[in-house]
């Protein structure tokens, strides 16, 4: 018997349908932050990939952000020519992700989510992000989380 939550399962499906490598792996413990994520896995803050969804006058916007990094929303809402960025609520975030915040992975929602990565994570061989789920996390690196994504770059800070 699978008891493995549903979220990660879907997540390890559309990992998989596009050809990602990386290792997913299961934390004992909930890691909804960058810090906890970085503590549990070893590595610098900095190449935990945030996925941050903001909502865009009501459309949904996805930025993968270095942990290292706090995104300026009226910079990159400038930069995106959309009015404003805020915080997405629980349920929008849930609505669009499939996902709830501290597990929101970068690919695995209902439909597609326009996507921005921060160039700040390719200091890093080894990138981590979520995989659906707060205890859930995968390996991965700059170039494949923007192929796997379809991620344009845009400076986050």
């Amino acid at each position: 018997m699978n008891s493995e939550h549903p979220t990660i399962t879907r997540f390890r499906a559309d990992h998989a349908s596009r050809g990602g490598t990386g290792e997913v792996v299961i934390l004992p413990d909930s890691v909804h932050t960058a810090a906890l994520a970085a503590e549990a896995l070893g590595c610098e803050v900095g190449a935990i990939a945030n996925s941050l969804l903001f909502d865009a006058d009501g459309a949904p916007v996805l930025i993968l952000t270095s942990g290292a990094h706090r995104v300026d929303t009226a910079k990159v809402a400038a930069d995106l020519s959309v009015g404003k960025l805020r915080r997405a609520t629980p349920e929008f975030v849930r609505e669009h992700t499939g996902q709830v915040i501290g597990g929101v992975s970068p690919i695995g929602h209902p439909a597609p989510i326009p996507t921005y990565l921060d160039p700040w994570l390719r200091r890093y061989d080894v990138v981590w992000a979520a995989a659906g789920h707060p205890a859930a996390v995968f390996s991965t690196t700059y170039d494949e989380l923007a192929a796997m994504t379809g991620a344009s770059e845009v400076e986050v800070a």
